[in-house]
C-alpha cells in the first residue's frame, strides 16, 4: 500500500481558513474523492500554535492511500483527476508550492483505532537525513533507536513512520526521507511532551540523524473523506 502525503498552501489572496474550508468541504468531496483508485483519503488542516509568527510552509495535507504503483498511475490518468481534481487546484491552491511524498507506513505504536470524529490532534514531523548518512542506516536508526524514544513520549497515543519509497531515489535524492506522525489528545498534550525530558531526548536524536534546516513540524486536525476503513 502506498501512503501518499500532499502538502499544500493557499493561493495568493486566499486566507488560510478559506483555503482549508474549500479543501475539506468542496475539493475533497466534489473532486478528489471521486478518483476511483483512492482507497482512503483524509485532509489534515494546520492548527496554529502559540509563538507561530512566520508564514507556514503549508496549511494542509492530503493523505491518500493507493494499492500500488499501477493503481497510482491509473489514478493520475483518470478523467476524475485530469478534468476534476487537477483542474480545480488553481482555484484554491498555490500548486507551485505543493510537495508530494509517497511513503511506506510503519505503525510502531498502534494505540486507539483511527476514528472519523478526529478526537485526537496529529503532529507531523518531516525529516531529511543528515548529510553523509546512508539511507539504509537512517531507516534502521529511525525504526529502532529513534522509534523507541518517540513511543516513550508522555501522552503519545499512536505513532507511525512513513518512509519515502525507493522509487524517489532512482535518479537522485528525495526532498525528504521520512514523515513521522504522533497522535495526542489535544495541543496541550503536545506541548507537555515537547517540554518533557523524553521530548528533549527525542529532539537530541533528531539533531544526530537529521538535517536541522530540513526538520519541519506541523500540528493538524484530521478530516476523513474516505475512511478510516478503505473502500473496495
Amino acid at each position: 500500500m502506498i501512503h501518499q502525503f500532499i502538502f499544500a498552501s493557499p493561493k495568493p489572496g486566499l486566507s488560510e481558513a478559506d483555503f482549508q474550508r474549500y479543501w475539506v468541504e468542496e475539493h475533497a468531496v466534489r473532486y478528489a474523492s471521486r478518483i476511483p483508485q483512492i482507497r482512503k483519503y483524509k485532509v489534515d488542516t494546520r492548527l496554529a500554535r502559540p509563538g507561530d509568527t512566520a508564514e507556514p510552509l503549508w496549511s494542509g495535507v492530503a493523505e491518500i492511500w493507493l494499492a500500488n504503483e499501477t493503481e497510482q498511475l491509473a489514478s493520475l490518468q483518470s478523467p476524475e483527476f485530469i478534468d476534476g481534481a487537477r483542474a480545480d487546484e488553481p482555484r484554491w491552491a498555490a500548486f507551485w508550492r505543493t510537495l508530494g511524498l509517497d511513503t511506506t507506513a510503519h505503525l510502531l505504536l498502534p494505540g486507539p483505532p483511527e476514528a472519523r470524529d478526529a478526537s485526537l490532534v496529529l503532529l507531523l514531523v518531516l525529516t531529511k537525513r543528515r548529510e553523509g548518512l546512508p539511507l539504509g542506516e537512517f531507516r534502521r536508526h529511525m525504526l529502532g533507536t529513534h522509534a523507541a524514544l518517540a513511543t516513550a513520549l508522555p501522552g503519545v497515543r499512536r505513532y507511525q513512520q512513513g518512509h519515502v519509497r525507493d522509487g524517489a531515489y532512482a535518479v537522485g535524492e528525495a526532498p525528504l526521507d521520512c514523515v513521522e506522525q504522533f497522535w495526542f489528545d489535544d495541543p496541550d498534550a503536545v506541548t507537555t511532551a515537547e517540554g518533557a525530558i523524553e521530548g528533549a531526548m527525542l529532539a537530541a536524536d533528531w539533531r544526530r540523524c537529521a538535517e536541522p534546516r530540513f526538520l519541519h513540524r506541523m500540528l493538524v486536525r484530521e478530516h476523513w473523506i474516505i475512511g478510516p476503513e478503505p473502500r473496495s
